[in-house]
């Protein structure tokens, strides 16, 4: 009696002990960058386009409970180095953005803190805070810049998320990359003695200073452009600015921000009533207008990621970088542009279109085709008609937005298969660490066991997307439910049940049969019935 009296009482506390340490016993973090690439201007003294701003955002599951967690645990980052050596822990007197923060942005932050109060990475941790409506912890406007502490340029630097127990109990850590790059310019035409096209009519302004001379000419030529519209003297009037144009307000020590009069979703800023939104007003002028060097032809007719990369990261910074964006036809050269998924610059800068809103879900080329009953991975999102492709697929974020959108267990696809521009695997080392810290490999995080306990209960159609538990245990039992619903295992293993790109191993597998047989599979192999079944066999079990 005593013996039972003891045992109960240790259960007792270990269960006390449980929860005073938070409830969790063991859990795993995710953490990841919701853009693939932040973008910054190089220099804030003339005009702006956009502040240093990343957004982190990071997800805890209890591995007990396969669960998110939402309260009860502190979540911090600090920085870290990355898989090169560099480390980056500031980011003032690398930019002069907190000299221009007041003026431009009405805010005037501390020093290597950004615009929503949240200060760089640094090698003190700092919070993230839970987002109950988003269903994820977040700090968003981390001004990072792509200057390591060595002043070195990484567009790539890294943070560590730490999550720890009310008690301070280090519960789970990774580590993540805020992507960032200041390689957003207008360079290649509007340098003084750039495209004739582009040059003011009053001459190029040649100042002695890169960042700032392009961004001089594009205000003179903006005035010219504009001069005698009712519209543009009002804009002027409306934000305080000089009267005789935008090149004047600047070079008497006002910079100028887009956003005030062009709308930007991405600033939230509303502009002014009856000038177009700035991704329509700079996509549209340039399609027609601007020459791809490579090719000859209109950006608007360049099919490659080249034509982006005038203005956009870039050539160097190399931002599409994601499984997609690393992806080759057979010719060696990539399988997908910009254009892929996003269209022309005429559509990108159509009227109607809400920037940073109105852009392409993984449905439209991830998707059931009706010709041959099976998946396909499509090239482009855009049907015969030009329009975004309307299709079914367990794929579907619906009408939400990749970097929004949750799936299984409400764990961000992000989360699982990186931040736009950057699925995993990634072509950037930086990318990589975090799967592999938490699966061995890189790749979607698919292995049930970074967030599951190796105990969890086989399913055939509970995983993400609806997909099977994967493992020896499910191996083993898998035979019921394949008998049960076979015509379902042919969304993943083809209709011929040899295997499509749906059941390729993403690492080294080495499984046991029920007969306890052990077989090895490497990576990349195609998972079909008839690696372990005879067609004879199979036939009888279908």
């Amino acid at each position: 009696m005593k013996k039972r009296a003891c045992i109960m009482l240790s259960l007792t506390m270990l269960v006390i002990v449980f929860f005073a340490a938070g409830g969790v016993a063991s859990a795993s973090v995710i953490a990841w960058n919701d853009l693939g690439m932040h973008c910054m201007d190089t220099d804030y003294s003339v005009f702006a386009l956009l502040p240093p701003f990343n957004n982190l955002h990071a997800q805890v599951i209890d591995n007990k409970t396969g669960t998110l967690i939402s309260s009860d645990i502190d979540l911090r980052y600090r920085a870290t180095s990355d898989t090169r050596g560099s480390i980056n822990t500031s980011s003032y007197r690398k930019t002069n953005f907190w000299d221009w923060a007041p003026t431009l942005f009405g805010a005037g932050p501390e020093v290597d803190a950004g615009l929503t109060g949240n200060p760089v990475q640094s090698r003190t941790p700092a919070p993230l805070a839970y987002d109950a409506g988003a269903g994820f912890w977040r700090a968003d406007g981390i001004p990072t810049v792509p200057y390591d502490d060595r002043k070195r340029q990484n567009f790539y630097p890294m943070v560590l998320v730490a999550a720890k127990s009310a008690k301070g109990k280090t519960l789970a850590t990774t580590k993540t990359v805020l992507p960032v790059s200041d390689e957003m310019t207008c360079l290649a035409c509007h340098a003084s003695g750039g495209d004739p096209s582009a040059q003011p009519s009053g001459g190029w302004v040649n100042d002695p200073v890169p960042g700032k001379d392009w961004k001089r000419n594009i205000l003179a030529i903006h005035d010219e452009r504009n001069a005698g519209n009712p519209l543009y003297s009002s804009a002027l009037t409306i934000n305080g600015y000089n009267s005789r144009g935008l090149l004047a307000t600047s070079d008497s020590g006002t910079p100028v921000l887009c956003a005030n009069c062009h709308a930007s979703n991405a600033l939230a800023k509303p502009g002014i009533t009856g000038v177009k939104q700035l991704t329509t007003a700079v996509h549209s002028w340039h399609a027609t207008r601007a020459m791809d060097d490579e090719t000859g032809m209109p950006l608007d007719q360049t099919t490659s990621r080249s034509a982006c990369y005038y203005c956009h990261p870039g050539s160097t910074t190399q931002c599409l970088r994601g499984v997609m964006g690393k992806a080759k036809d057979a010719n060696g050269d990539p399988l997908l542009q910009c254009q892929s998924c996003h269209g022309s610059m005429s559509v990108v800068g159509a009227e109607g279109r809400s920037g940073w809103i109105d852009l392409p879900s993984c449905q439209y080329c991830h998707y059931l085709s009706a010709a041959t009953g099976g998946y396909v991975r499509d090239t482009s999102a855009f049907d015969t008609s030009g329009k975004f492709r309307q299709v079914t697929s367990i794929f579907s974020t619906g009408s939400t937005l990749y970097k929004l959108a949750a799936e299984h267990g409400n764990i961000q696809c992000e989360a699982c298969h990186g931040s736009t521009h950057a699925e995993y695997p990634s072509a950037e080392a930086n990318d990589n660490v975090q799967s592999i810290l938490l699966q061995g490999h890189a790749g979607t995080i698919s292995d049930c066991s970074v967030c599951h306990p190796k105990t969890m209960t086989v399913t055939n159609n509970g995983g993400p997307h609806g997909l099977h538990t994967t493992g020896t245990a499910w191996v083993k039992s898998h035979a019921v439910h394949a008998t049960q619903s076979a015509q379902y295992c042919a969304t993943c293993h083809g209709l011929d049940y040899q295997g499509t790109f749906l059941s390729k191993a993403a690492t080294k597998r080495v499984l046991r049969t029920s007969a306890n047989k052990k077989k090895t599979f490497s990576k990349a192999h195609i998972m079909s019935c008839f690696d372990c079944h005879t067609s004879a066999v199979w036939q009888a079990i279908k």
